[in-house]
């Protein structure tokens, strides 16, 4: 996999970029001046960043990921996207009361759009697919193909179509990052 070079990256134009960042050169990003990077941020091959999208510390974005940043993307400290996660945060009205595509004027079509916000220690599983407006909370855990319509709960597992939550998750991560950060100041 190669990725882009700092210098590469500060041509890009992005909002804000921060330290020991890699972005796959093979990562289609557009309106790069709506999007922020943090640190220690890691992007995989064939992954899609369109719009306002902000990416904390400490974030690995695995291959495939798309991201549709109109409405708003947050990807908090610490949290992991798998292959081929979706977030949508627009969406056109499937009910037939509008028409449909970004080629249409907005006139005649009805989007809905919603920032999508990814808490701290959230982990989203590969396939899934987030809907506008969603709220992963603190510490969730989503499985494997699941498709969450509606916020989680902190520190819960989700998993299914569409995702219901299966149990409570541990908080061991809470205590190791204190640690890791700890370790990584001195």
């Amino acid at each position: 996999m190669g990725f882009y070079t700092k210098e590469e990256l500060k041509e890009i134009g992005f909002k804000s970029i921060g330290e020991n960042v890699l972005i796959s050169n093979k990562c289609s990003i557009y309106s790069p001046e709506k999007i922020s990077i943090g640190n220690n941020v890691r992007i995989d091959d064939f992954c899609i960043l369109s719009g306002n999208i902000k990416i904390g510390n400490y974030i690995h974005i695995a291959a495939y990921g798309a991201y549709y940043g109109a409405g708003g993307i947050e990807i908090h400290d610490f949290s992991t996207t798998s292959s081929r996660v979706t977030i949508y945060s627009q969406n056109d009205s499937y009910n037939g009361e509008a028409m449909t595509n970004p080629m249409i004027p907005e006139q005649y079509r009805k989007v809905s759009y919603g920032k999508v916000i990814i808490k701290k220690h959230s982990i989203i599983g590969a396939s899934s697919i987030i809907f506008p407006g969603v709220t992963i909370e603190e510490g969730t855990a989503i499985g494997a193909m699941s498709l969450i319509k509606n916020s989680t709960e902190k520190w819960s597992i989700y998993i299914g179509v569409p995702a219901k939550k299966l149990k409570d998750r541990r908080k061991d991560s809470l205590e190791l990052e204190k640690q890791f950060l700890k370790e990584s100041i001195e």
